[in-house]
């Protein structure tokens, strides 16, 4: 009994356990690549192109296949004993039984360099593979700090309410005593009532913006217990303008060094390349040497032979050969191949081109992003010192009579707008300064959220 109950609250524990981890950013992102489906297909495609490339290699190898026949004749053929000579050789009515066998070898002498060619192409496309699916993790890693922020933006909001409406219940509990009193009149409670009613439906939708912002990445990571699920505990985040120090230019040069995504279009410009010198290479003659040995074993009830071992070592031979071969005309089908491969080239260079064009426009946008996000945030800021100070005063006055109800909650209500505001502002420019700064080459696994 006493084991059974040790191993229930041991499980109790570990459940509870399970349950109550706290994820960080680092912690997501590395699930995230870890899991996501779109990165293991990804991942499929490198190890497909790393099959190619073993096969690239093994064409430079002989081919060796053994060849085994057995077979039955049966009525009128040549005799077996006397084939041998043309002169002697005579046809009986029997039914014999032969079995051949035979080992060949193959092997590519030269093939207009086609082989070296594909060798290239594929150790092309490892890397190529490489880079895209690096920059299927760079973009899942976007798409989670982005829903991991969103949740941190939502629980500090969440927060804020929270503390504004407790200060509403304690300033209703005091007007109600003056009210009591007679010092305020009825219509002030009213007001703060009123304000209070307001403020728990903003909790409540602040209570489900964080819970779908909660689903969101947690679907992402593919958890099924999303109820379950909970974040680290929220650092003040360090917002930092560094990265605009640097202008945009200077932004989109290191991350055409550095993204994934055009250095795999850089090499898909090379592969193309390579494919255009592949399918050149048909109109160039073919060059193979071969290699075969046979021998044979015969059976007959009516017939004798010689032992198998003895037919075997009198029956075999080999054979050696040489085979040229010149393509002269196909059909076009060369010629074609040619053109195609070319057309295929000049459209990796465009997308190469386009894909350059498409990351300065993102990067512009994103540096001017951030700019504004920077100026909205400073706003938000000095807009906030204003409305405390504002609340301040108007709070002084109300407290001596000279403002009713109705003013200072409209003073209150800018000054929860203002707070509000500014957490908002900060989280903006925090993802967009991680974006830019994504560009300029800092990983988003460094975040330190």
């Amino acid at each position: 009994m006493k084991t059974t109950l040790y191993l229930v609250l041991l499980f109790s524990c570990m459940r509870l356990s399970a349950q109550t981890k706290k994820w960080t950013l680092r912690d997501c992102v590395q699930y995230a690549i870890e899991n996501n489906i779109a990165v293991k297909q990804s991942e499929m495609d490198v190890k497909i192109a790393e099959v190619n490339l073993r096969g690239a290699k093994g064409n430079f190898l002989p081919n060796l296949n053994v060849n085994m026949r057995h077979s039955w004749n049966i009525g009128l053929n040549t005799n077996p004993v006397t084939n041998t000579n043309p002169v002697t050789n005579t046809y009986l009515t029997a039914t014999t039984q032969t079995s051949i066998f035979g080992l060949s070898a193959g092997i590519t002498l030269y093939d207009g360099l086609k082989n070296s060619n594909r060798l290239h192409k594929a150790n092309l496309a490892i890397l190529a593979n490489q880079y895209q699916l690096e920059d299927m993790k760079d973009n899942i890693s976007l798409r989670v700090v982005n829903a991991y922020l969103q949740i941190l933006f939502s629980k500090e909001s969440l927060g804020t309410l929270k503390k504004q409406a407790q200060l509403n219940i304690k300033e209703r509990k005091q007007t109600e005593e003056l009210v009591n009193l007679g010092s305020k009149p009825k219509g002030d409670l009213l007001e703060i009532e009123a304000s209070i009613a307001s403020q728990e439906q903003q909790i409540v939708n602040a209570q489900n913006t964080l819970k779908i912002a909660k689903l969101t990445l947690a679907n992402l990571l593919l958890i099924k217990d999303a109820d379950a699920f909970e974040i680290a505990d929220q650092k003040d985040l360090l917002v930092e303008a560094g990265i605009l120090d640097y202008n945009s230019e200077t932004i989109y040069d290191k991350a055409v060094q550095n993204r994934n995504d055009i250095k795999a279009s850089a090499l898909n410009v090379e592969i193309s390349e390579t494919n255009v010198k592949i399918a050149k290479g048909n109109y160039q003659p073919t060059l193979s040497g071969s290699y075969g040995f046979k021998t044979n074993y015969y059976f007959s009830k009516l017939l004798k032979f010689p032992n198998f071992e003895t037919q075997i070592a009198d029956n075999k031979g080999h054979a050696f050969g040489l085979n040229l071969s010149i393509p002269i005309f196909n059909r076009f089908a060369n010629s074609n191949d040619v053109r195609r491969a070319e057309i295929n080239h000049k459209k990796a260079q465009l997308a190469l081109r386009q894909s350059k064009v498409d990351l300065k426009d993102k990067v512009n946008q994103a540096h001017n992003d951030l700019k504004g996000a920077l100026a909205a945030y400073k706003a938000a800021l000095k807009t906030g010192v204003a409305r405390k100070e504002a609340f301040r005063y108007s709070q002084n006055k109300f407290e001596l009579g000279l403002l009713n109800s109705f003013d200072f909650q409209q003073a209150k209500t800018r000054l929860e707008m203002s707070e509000n505001d500014l957490i908002q502002a900060k989280y903006d420019f925090f993802f967009k300064a991680k974006v830019l700064e994504f560009y300029f080459g800092i990983p988003f696994g460094e975040l330190q959220i």
